[in-house]
């Protein structure tokens, strides 16, 4: 295989830039051409897209988002759209293909690599909810984002002796809320994949103030619920003035971190290894801190998973 192509689909994640320095770079050094394809799938369809050299990609370790930009494509979705893109990447001569994104991602990668074009994609979402991977690109810097942002409200809510409900993202997934919330402390952690008990909560709540604790930090990840919502019930319920703060997509950005910027590294280099032996349709990951990688299909296949070990510590350490 000596000309590949990249691009980073879906939701950005910090780190993003990274893989995709490590695959350009990588590629080169095996003697390989680069095309770069900005805006996801729907660069690729419209054929926006530009070789890469290793001047491109300099500058950008520290950077968040994506330099190549994205964007979401329904049209990729059907059969038209999918012929399409097949048809550009054989026009540019392109033999293998690294996706960096999520599971919607990956679901393009796999129909693509049905067709005949092998592809590699890389897990970049700070949801960390691919379960074939222990951790995805974009999570370490998301959670400690996150981290920040609590110091920062918990010196404001002991000030007023509130609570405050901090609402973060996930999607249907809960692990930015248990790592932020055994990390920061916070009295309550809100997740989709255990039930809501409200009233359990504010009891928590009750007890901590009879101890003498003023103030609370709860964690809500978003697919738990609505903090606009629960800010109501639960100041109703414990009598204690509530405050709800959604962090929204300041997640999303900033510089990664070292970790992910190492992780977003390796990975890049182990996908571009797998191409230059012709193998596609796998998803790149990180399991017990080696580098590996599975069929993209057992990856869209396995069940959503959470360490509910972390999640039960969490709550012991929060009493």
């Amino acid at each position: 295989m000596k000309t590949i192509g990249v691009l980073t689909s879906g939701g950005d994640a910090p780190g993003m830039n990274a893989a995709i320095r490590a695959v350009v770079r990588t590629a080169i050094f095996k003697g390989m051409k680069v095309y770069g394809i900005r805006r996801g799938y729907n660069g690729l369809i419209n054929g926006d897209i530009r070789e890469m050299d290793l001047k491109s990609v300099g500058e950008i370790l520290h950077r968040g988002g994506t330099i190549l930009n994205t964007a979401r494509s329904e049209i990729f979705k059907t059969e038209e759209g999918l012929k399409k893109a097949v048809t550009v990447i054989n026009v540019f001569g392109i033999e293998g293909l690294v996706v960096i994104g999520g599971d919607g991602s990956f679901r393009g990668a796999r129909d693509l690599s049905a067709l005949g074009v092998p592809t590699v994609g890389i897990p970049g979402t700070i949801d960390n909810d691919i379960p074939c991977t222990d951790y995805t690109i974009g999570f370490d810097t998301a959670v400690n984002t996150v981290l920040d942002a609590i110091n920062k409200i918990r010196d404001t809510v002991s000030s007023h002796e509130r609570t405050n409900i901090i609402e973060v993202m996930g999607r249907r997934h809960g692990d930015i809320a248990i790592y932020t919330g055994l990390a920061g402390g916070a009295e309550g952690i809100l997740i989709p994949e255990m039930p809501l008990d409200i009233d359990n909560l504010c009891r928590r709540i009750i007890e901590g103030r009879n101890r003498g604790k003023s103030s609370s930090i709860i964690i809500l990840a978003e697919g738990a619920g609505k903090a606009l919502e629960l800010e109501k019930i639960i100041e109703q319920k414990t009598g204690m003035e509530t405050r709800a703060t959604v962090l929204g997509y300041i997640q999303r950005g900033g510089s990664p971190t070292a970790a992910d910027i190492i992780l977003a590294s390796r990975m890049g280099y182990h996908a571009v290894e797998l191409l230059e032996k012709n193998i596609g349709n796998r998803v790149v990951c990180i399991r017990d801190n080696k580098i590996t990688d599975c069929d993209i299909n057992e990856a869209l296949s396995m069940e959503s998973r959470f360490d509910k070990e972390l999640f039960e510590l969490a709550q012991i350490l929060s009493i």
